[in-house]
């Protein structure tokens, strides 16, 4: 590992001064968990490493303002797993946390970073799309929001300049909708997911409404699935109906092939999981 600079500003304000557009070797860093192992294998080379630890507090809080749960960008994901209302507001959430990676990751890793790293194998991605969640930008030209889906523009990519930092995710209250994440992974639970599928949608008088449904993992990005979201809204949820979905989300999706599994194979288990995840919202999350 070359040597490189790490400085420690004790702002927002001035941590984003400290980042350079036209300097792609200086990254910001919290958690480190994804950027270590890049620089342990040579894939990225800093300069210059901006600390994010020392920022202000409010930054790395999980809170609720009426009916919106906020979290932090520095929260790590366990503070996500454990927060008592994360729980009880979107208990989603908190499962997904469980499966999302091992315990000492979740104990260092954080929001902000899980998202804007751009692996579309990573978990709360699609789980905060699904959601409707928005994240908060913060750049030299001031603040932005954006819906999370609309943070990824391809493999690895997502839409924030170079010197712009996400701040936080904003979740609106389920009101009452169902949502449920599974993923497929071939090794253990806690591993990078072949297929990632998140749903939530309302309930009323026997059909879906208004569903989102997003798929990772096999995708170069967190995708919503438009054609799938239309064979489910309004329709009472029987076998042929999820099996429409199912088939209708493999033609729309340009699934990519891995060290996770064949294109073939991924489309298999999107037909079949997309069908699952919908029957585990409707039982309440549970599996």
């Amino acid at each position: 590992m070359i040597p490189f600079e790490m400085v420690e500003p004790t702002s927002l304000k001035e941590a984003v001064s400290l980042l350079d557009p036209e300097q792609p070797t200086i990254r910001a860093v919290a958690g480190g968990t994804a950027l270590m192992l890049m620089m342990k294998a040579g894939v990225f080379q800093p300069t210059k490493l901006v600390c994010l630890h020392h920022i202000e507090p409010e930054h790395s809080r999980i809170t609720v303002a009426g009916d919106t749960l906020r979290i932090g960008a520095l929260a790590t994901l366990s503070d996500v797993e454990h927060d008592a209302n994360v729980a009880a507001r979107f208990p989603v959430l908190k499962r997904a946390m469980r499966t999302l990676s091992n315990v000492r990751v979740r104990n260092v890793a954080r929001v902000g970073g899980a998202l804007a790293h751009g692996d579309p194998h990573m978990d709360l991605p699609p789980v905060l799309a699904a959601l409707d969640a928005r994240v908060a930008i913060n750049g030299p030209n001031g603040n932005r929001e954006l819906p999370v889906v609309a943070l990824y523009a391809g493999y690895y990519e997502t839409v924030l300049e170079k010197n712009e930092l996400i701040t936080a995710v904003t979740v609106p209250s389920l009101g009452g909708r169902k949502s449920a994440y599974t993923k497929v992974t071939s090794r253990s639970a806690d591993d990078w997911p072949s297929l990632g599928v998140a749903v939530s949608f309302a309930f009323k008088d026997g059909a879906i409404r208004d569903p989102i449904v997003v798929v990772s993992a096999a995708t170069e990005k967190v995708t919503r699935m438009a054609s799938a979201e239309q064979a489910l809204h309004g329709a009472v949820p029987d076998d042929a109906v999820l099996a429409r979905a199912g088939d209708a989300a493999v033609a729309e999706a340009s699934i990519l092939a891995d060290a996770h599994g064949s294109a073939a194979y991924k489309r298999e288990l999107l037909r079949v999981y997309l069908r699952r995840t919908v029957r585990q919202a409707l039982n309440d999350g549970v599996q």
